[in-house]
C-alpha cells in the first residue's frame, strides 16, 4: 500500500508480507474471537458529545499527571507483546526505540525476543514496566524482577488473567512454535536451572488444567503457576523496590482486592481476547473498576485501541493511560522503527483532533460528560 491513513491500513499493509502462522499468533485469540472481536465494537456503543464554542487554537495531548515523574507526549503507550522478532529483525529494540523517540512509554514482555537489559538500553527512561508471568520456580521469577530493577525498571507489570493458556484453535491448527533460531531473550544461554516453559508454542506446559508431563514433576518447574493468588502481590512487594502493578483486572471485586494486596497500579486488561472468549470487552468492564478504585491508585487499560477517539472515550470513561497491542506489531512488520512510529504519529494526530472537536484543549476536560452509551444491548450483574 503506498498511502498508510490509520491503523486499519497498517494492518492490512504488514499482512502482505508475513507467513501464515505468524499472522494467525497475532490475530488469533481465544476459542470463536467473540471477546476479540467485541474489544474493538465496544468503542462503537459509546459516542461522543462533543461541545463548541470553546477555545481549541492550542490543543495539549499530554497525559494529565506525570507516570513515574515523567511527562509524555500523549495518555497511551506500547503493551507488552511476545517476541517481537518475528516482525522484525531489530524486534524491542526498534520497538523501545520508537517508544523513546516519540516520547510514548512502553511495557516489554517476560517473553521478549530480546533481554529486558538490552530493550531498557535502546527504550530509556520510556521503557517502564516490565511484564511478568510468575514461575512456579519462584527463583526463576526472582531472578527476572531484580534484574529488571538493576536494569532501571520503574514498575513490574504482574499478569493475573493466564493461570493456564487460553484455548487458542488457530495456534493449535498451526502446531505453532519459534522458528529456528530465535527463543525468548530473557532465557537465553542456559540461565536458569531446567527448560523455560513458552506458553504459546504447541509443546507448551500451561495448556490447561491436569497436565501431568516431566517439566511439572520437576520440584521447581520453570511453567506459569495456576496457584498465583493476592498474596503473591505482597510477596513481590517484599523482593523489590519497583512498583508492583496487575494487569488482568476485569471487575470491581477485582479492584478492591488489589487495592487491598498494595497494588501500586491496575491495568483492565483481558490479555487482547486470547485467554477467556466470552468476557467483557475491555472497554465495559473499566468504568466498573475506575469506579471501584475511587482514586487510590492508577488504572490503565488495553484492548481494541484503533483510533485516536479510541483514547478518548476510553480517558472520558476513567483510565489514566491506554495502551496498544497489535498496532504496535504491524507497524513493525511494516517498517521497523519507522513503522511503529508511524502508528504513533496516527493516533497521536487523530487524538488531539478527537480533543479539539470536541471541545476539550487539555487532557484534564475530558470526562465522562463527553460520552453517551448505547443502552439497547447493555448486560449487568446479576
Amino acid at each position: 500500500m503506498s498511502v498508510i491513513l490509520n491503523i486499519d491500513d497498517l494492518e492490512r499493509a504488514s499482512q502482505l508480507s508475513v507467513d501464515k502462522m505468524t499472522w494467525d499468533f497475532w490475530a488469533g485469540g481465544a476459542n470463536d474471537l467473540q471477546t476479540v472481536t467485541e474489544n474493538k465494537a465496544a468503542f462503537a456503543d459509546y459516542r461522543i458529545r462533543p461541545r463548541y464554542m470553546r477555545d481549541v487554537t492550542a490543543v495539549d495531548t499530554a497525559p494529565k499527571a506525570e507516570l513515574f515523574g515523567k511527562k509524555f507526549t500523549i495518555p497511551c503507550g506500547l503493551a507488552p507483546s511476545s517476541m517481537h522478532k518475528l516482525a522484525h529483525s531489530d524486534g524491542e529494540i526498534a520497538t523501545a526505540s520508537a517508544a523513546r523517540s516519540k516520547n510514548w512509554p512502553m511495557a516489554i514482555s517476560s517473553y521478549s525476543s530480546v533481554s529486558l537489559e538490552e530493550a531498557k538500553e535502546a527504550g530509556g527512561d520510556n521503557l517502564l514496566f516490565f511484564q511478568l508471568y510468575v514461575f512456579k520456580n519462584r527463583e526463576t521469577t526472582t531472578d527476572l524482577v531484580r534484574r529488571a530493577e538493576k536494569a532501571g525498571f520503574k514498575a513490574v507489570l504482574l499478569t493475573i488473567d493466564s493461570p493456564y493458556l487460553g484455548l487458542r484453535f488457530s495456534e493449535r491448527r498451526n502446531n505453532f512454535k519459534l522458528p529456528r533460531g530465535l527463543e525468548p531473550g530473557n532465557f537465553v544461554g542456559g540461565r536458569y536451572a531446567g527448560p523455560i516453559d513458552f506458553s504459546v508454542e504447541a509443546k507448551s506446559k500451561s495448556k490447561g488444567p491436569g497436565t501431568n508431563d516431566d517439566l511439572l514433576m520437576e520440584s521447581k518447574p520453570n511453567v506459569v503457576d495456576p496457584a498465583l493468588n493476592w498474596d503473591d502481590v505482597k510477596w513481590l512487594k517484599s523482593i523489590t523496590s519497583m512498583e508492583v502493578w496487575v494487569k488482568g483486572v476485569m471487575t470491581g471485586e477485582d479492584a478492591i482486592l488489589a487495592v487491598e494486596a498494595g497494588a501500586d497500579g491496575i491495568w483492565v486488561s483481558n490479555h487482547g481476547g486470547r485467554q477467556l472468549d466470552g468476557c467483557l470487552p475491555t472497554l465495559h468492564a473499566l468504568p466498573e473498576v475506575v469506579d471501584a478504585v475511587k482514586g487510590r491508585i492508577p488504572v490503565h487499560m488495553d484492548g481494541g485501541v484503533r483510533r485516536g477517539s479510541d483514547i478518548f472515550r476510553a480517558l472520558a470513561l476513567g483510565a489514566a493511560f491506554v495502551w496498544i497491542g497489535r498496532p504496535v506489531l504491524w507497524g513493525l512488520k511494516y517498517d521497523g522503527q519507522s513503522g511503529v512510529e508511524l502508528a504513533e504519529q496516527i493516533l497521536e494526530d487523530e487524538f488531539k483532533l478527537a480533543m479539539a472537536l470536541s471541545g476539550a484543549a487539555t487532557v484534564g476536560q475530558i470526562s465522562r460528560v463527553h460520552l453517551t452509551k448505547r443502552v439497547s444491548a447493555t448486560w449487568s450483574k446479576l
